[in-house]
């Protein structure tokens, strides 16, 4: 079984190189969007897709790292391209939350373990209140950062609705 799911990924991996190296040879405009000095990050985003693929082939926790590693790649592509590196003064606050996000499809995907979709969901809750509180204290939200404490408020409420509901 293992070994069939590892043809499978590295048959994937080769058909997506193949594609890759085919559209720079056939389009110049996609060689230059190509240039690794600016699209970097997307490798990250392409091993966390590996993982997310190993997910729904039959290992559901492989979606928690894959989830990690798509996230950190898709923050890094952002600041990459905007060059805002001073944001991870408050980005890392969404790390917790791509936790959850694993969570919340590893639970999805195996029903052994559905407690880990309402624990996910509560991760990427504090993670997108911090994520808001540390922007606003940075001054990256603007206008919305006068709304944060309504979005703590909701957060709390929907916690203690969530935990009434199940019996906790």
């Amino acid at each position: 079984m293992m070994q069939k799911q590892q043809s499978i990924i590295g048959g994937i991996i080769l058909i997506m190189v193949g594609a890759l190296i085919l559209l720079a040879q056939t389009i110049p405009a996609f060689a230059s969007f190509l240039d690794i000095s600016r699209q970097w990050p997307l490798i990250f985003v392409a091993v966390g897709g590996l993982f997310l693929i190993g997910a729904l082939l039959g290992t559901a926790e492989m979606a928690i790292p894959g989830s990690i590693v798509t996230g950190l790649g898709l923050l890094f592509y952002y600041q990459n391209l905007s060059g805002n590196w001073g944001s991870w003064a408050y980005a890392w606050a969404l790390i917790p939350g791509f936790v959850g996000i694993g969570m919340v499809i590893a639970g999805s995907l195996d029903k052994t373990h559905g407690h880990m979709r309402q624990e996910g969901g509560r991760l990427v809750l504090i993670s997108g209140a911090l994520f808001l509180v540390f922007a606003t204290f940075f001054n990256f939200t603007g206008d919305i950062g006068r709304f944060w404490p309504v979005l703590l408020i909701g957060g709390g409420l929907w916690l203690l609705i969530s935990n009434r509901q199940s019996g906790k």
